[in-house]
């Protein structure tokens, strides 16, 4: 299968999704079920955020919090940078590497679709891309991206 976007990457799988509102212990949960690390937080149909592994280690066992009373919330990413179903892996990769997350919401009309991760593109997209950014700092050809 040739892939051109990133529709091609996520079809046919369940959007890993928690309501807001859930405990970071349902959200773990969540996580454990679908053997994933990062999960789109939803306001009804509505892309809250998105919440990972690290957010749990990090902004509540770490801080001393308790699993059974922090809201997701509390410790969830806002606002994601998001990237639409039809583009192609290439500008997924370039927001992802850009934005330093390895977890973009996917959308489609307005609506959360999906939840790609930077495993899902291929180790060759990334080979290619980190190779051109370094092209393009070695030969100083603009801003990478």
């Amino acid at each position: 299968m040739h892939i051109r976007s990133v529709r091609d990457v996520i079809a046919h799988r369940p959007l890993p999704a928690i309501p807001l509102g859930s405990t970071v212990r349902q959200v773990a949960h969540v996580l454990d079920q679908f053997n994933i690390g990062a999960l789109v937080v939803l306001e009804g149909t509505r892309l809250a955020g998105v919440v990972s592994e690290r957010d749990i280690i990090r902004k509540c066992i770490g801080q001393d919090r308790h699993s059974d009373t922090t809201r997701v919330e509390q410790i969830m990413s806002p606002d994601p940078k998001t990237v639409q179903a039809e583009d192609g892996l290439n500008e997924a990769l370039a927001h992802m590497t850009e934005g330093h997350f390895r977890h973009m919401p996917v959308m489609e009309g307005g609506r959360c679709i999906g939840l790609l991760s930077i495993r899902d593109i291929p180790t060759e997209y990334r080979i290619m891309y980190e190779r051109f950014l370094e092209f393009r700092s070695t030969v100083g050809y603009g801003e990478p991206v």
